[in-house]
């Protein structure tokens, strides 16, 4: 019993001990110079990414920072767009940009429908 009251008091003063500020992550920037798969994978590597995973049936994967500001959506087979990458920043509004790699016709079908999400409310 006194062992876990001691555990307790270490470990609630631990809480309350200051931790050094978590530093900054940053995210990369898409280079549409860069193939498909490489950049891909450059993306799911990175520190500090949560997998959102597929939604539903739709043919994307969804990778965002910790802090929300920063998303990436990856085609999968299936996709219109694919191969295409697309990263949305959140500072002053939502920006949406991509990399097209297959069919410039289904990108664009993709980024209207992002962009159409911006507005969408609940009725």
């Amino acid at each position: 019993m006194r062992a876990g009251a001691a555990l307790l008091a270490v470990l609630t003063l631990s809480a309350c001990s200051q931790k050094p500020a978590d530093k900054a992550l940053s995210y990369l920037d898409l280079d549409c110079a860069k193939p498909f798969e490489a950049q891909a994978a450059a993306i799911v590597a990175q520190p500090g990414l949560v997998d959102a995973g597929e939604v539903g049936a739709e043919p994307y994967r969804y990778y965002s920072s910790v802090d929300g500001r920063t998303s990436y959506l990856i085609t999968r087979p299936g996709s219109p767009a694919h191969p295409a990458i697309m990263i949305q920043r959140a500072h002053n509004g939502v920006t949406t940009t991509g990399c097209a790699y297959g069919s410039k016709k289904g990108y664009d079908q993709l980024l209207a429908y992002l962009e159409g999400l911006k507005t969408w409310t609940r009725k």
